[in-house]
């Protein structure tokens, strides 16, 4: 009994060696993320407005830095007007590439996290500055005077297929405005009570439900200040967006 403790012991200690070993198995790299950010670019939406410039500038930086840390990390850009589906503006990738410190000494690793560190940084600098211009850049053409929002769910079912963990921005006042048969003009008619906007939004799931968007994290940033009216900002209206996307695909939607 004791020889047979003895060598329970020692096959514990030994396993425990193993593990601490500082040759250890490198750890799995983070699967890659896939980022979506859709700019408004109709006239509801003036990011001239000191508030909104501020507000916008902030949750870009936000999520450039905290969604582009690793190599494969997407990021794409599409512009809300009248032809959204058509209006992919930016794609970027990060490119830096941490040098495999497996077996290496401590001071080695030190080394290897700060110059990826700095190339990491390099590289979302130059991605800002891309991004930036983009928010600032002006829709004058006659494609600001429509909305379509809904055109988004495809977009975001095409990103699901990626497999990536995949994240959803919307920098919008969310106003659906499109005409012809089946669509919105929120402008004009908006609804008038949850009930009516969880009404529209079922329907338009139902007509939407080819396009399997997965269980993406949904953000709408709106441009909406915290005095805002709940005529200017309609609690209906992001009822429906809610109801909309918990149709698609039982996600829920955070306003900020």
């Amino acid at each position: 009994m004791k020889q047979t403790s003895k060598l329970a012991l020692l096959l514990l200690l030994l396993a425990w060696s193993c593990t601490s070993n500082k040759d250890q198995a490198p750890t799995t790299p983070d699967a890659p993320s896939y980022t979506l950010v859709f700019l408004d670019k109709t006239q509801s939406v003036n990011v001239n407005k000191a508030y909104v410039a501020e507000k916008y500038e902030q949750a870009l930086t936000d999520i450039l830095e905290g969604n582009m840390k690793n190599k494969g990390d997407k990021l794409e850009v599409y512009f809300i007007h009248e032809n959204t589906a058509k209006a992919k503006a930016l794609s970027l990738t990060v490119r830096s590439e941490k040098d495999d410190d497996y077996g290496a000494s401590p001071t080695d690793k030190e080394a290897i996290e700060t110059a990826y560190g700095l190339s990491l940084q390099k590289e979302k600098r130059v991605y800002l500055r891309q991004l930036l211009l983009k928010l600032n850049q002006q829709n004058t053409g006659a494609s600001n005077q429509s909305t379509d929002i809904l055109a988004s769910i495809p977009i975001i079912a095409k990103a699901n297929e990626s497999g990536a963990e995949l994240k959803v921005y919307y920098f919008s006042d969310m106003v659906e405005s499109m005409h012809g048969p089946g669509r919105h003009d929120f402008h004009k008619s908006p609804p008038v009570s949850d009930e009516q906007a969880a009404t529209e939004a079922k329907a338009d799931a139902k007509r939407l439900e080819e396009y399997f968007i997965g269980t993406p994290q949904v953000t709408v940033i709106s441009p909406f200040e915290p005095t805002a009216s709940s005529r200017e900002h309609s609690p209906h209206l992001s009822y429906y967006w809610q109801t909309l996307f918990q149709e698609l695909g039982g996600v829920s939607v955070e306003e900020q």
